[in-house]
């Protein structure tokens, strides 16, 4: 048996009880806070990346928040569009969906994807229920129709978000859980289901619900400062400046970015942009002093307030 005074195996074990001592500031700070987390890019597909963002949602609920998580499923759909031969088109950052490929999509955010990973949350015990935006009219849409070159496109069953209902997610929360929110909304203007994008949904779920945080998952760094002539990447910036750089923005990121912007004009926080390649980024962001990643702050935020 190993002598529990040895002083070597003290010595070894001191740096994690430095990383403990060193959350406790953030532990205190976001304790009984609610966080929306939109998980997507690469991370869904990696089998540990899924696991570690997992074993991060679960740790955050032990530790005291209320994490709320939204997911799309871009790499899924696009496997599924393709066997069903259906081409995969984008215009304006945003997927176009036909009647057919919205069948697709529906069956792989809600029976696919947000299976495994309310699968994977719930590995740690009965945590995760899983539920749509259809459900209890969580999340309202009307058709979108996005201006492209000062003209207005039909991009088929997209949808813009009119209204959140936050009761179901509420309900949830108070009972302990960890909901698991597919992007899809329900028209009540025309009864059809939409493909809502699930940056926009996180960041509008995050404002109804009056959270502390909304994270972003992503397949980069974080923003960067003169892309594609720098990878510096900004690690603070208010709404003002943010706005200020939405129009030099890659299309991809601009639904991310304006999914930020909402957020804390909204109420929110601060909004933050995470690389999701990284293992356990969501505990490196709010548990350590250096953070990652890109955030956003509203604009009567003092420098250093928001961590």
């Amino acid at each position: 048996m190993t002598n529990p005074t040895n002083p070597t195996r003290r010595h070894t074990a001191l740096p994690k009880a430095q990383i403990l001592i060193e959350a406790l500031p953030w532990l205190t700070r976001h304790r009984g806070k609610t966080v929306v987390v939109k998980f997507g890019g690469n991370a869904m597909v990696d089998a540990e990346l899924k696991a570690a963002f997992a074993q991060d949602i679960v740790f955050l609920h032990h530790a005291g928040l209320r994490p709320v998580v939204v997911h799309g499923g871009g790499p899924q759909i696009n496997a599924a569009l393709d066997r069903h031969g259906i081409v995969s088109e984008f215009k304006a950052g945003l997927r176009v969906t036909t009647e057919d490929a919205m069948d697709v999509v529906r069956m792989v955010l809600a029976g696919q994807v947000q299976r495994e990973l309310v699968g994977l949350l719930n590995e740690h015990g009965p945590l995760a229920i899983g539920l749509t935006g259809e459900d209890a009219h969580t999340i309202t849409a009307t058709k979108h129709r996005p201006r492209i070159d000062g003209e207005l496109v039909d991009i088929g069953r997209v949808g813009e978000i009119t209204a959140i209902d936050t009761g179901a997610i509420e309900a949830l929360l108070a009972d302990g859980r960890i909901p698991v929110v597919s992007s899809i909304a329900r028209s009540q203007d025309d009864g059809h289901v939409y493909n809502v994008n699930a940056d926009t949904a996180a960041a509008a779920l995050a404002a109804a619900l009056g959270a502390e945080t909304l994270m972003v998952l992503t397949d980069v760094e974080g923003l960067y400062e003169d892309w594609p002539d720098s990878d510096e990447v900004i690690s603070r910036l208010t709404a003002s400046q943010l706005e200020k750089l939405l129009p030099e923005l890659a299309s991809g990121m601009v639904p991310k970015m304006e999914g930020c912007l909402h957020a804390v004009r909204n109420g929110v926080t601060t909004a933050r942009v995470i690389d999701g390649r990284v293992q356990h980024s969501i505990l490196l962001e709010i548990f350590t002093d250096e953070g990652i990643g890109t955030m956003v702050v509203p604009d009567d935020e003092e420098a250093g307030d928001a961590e």
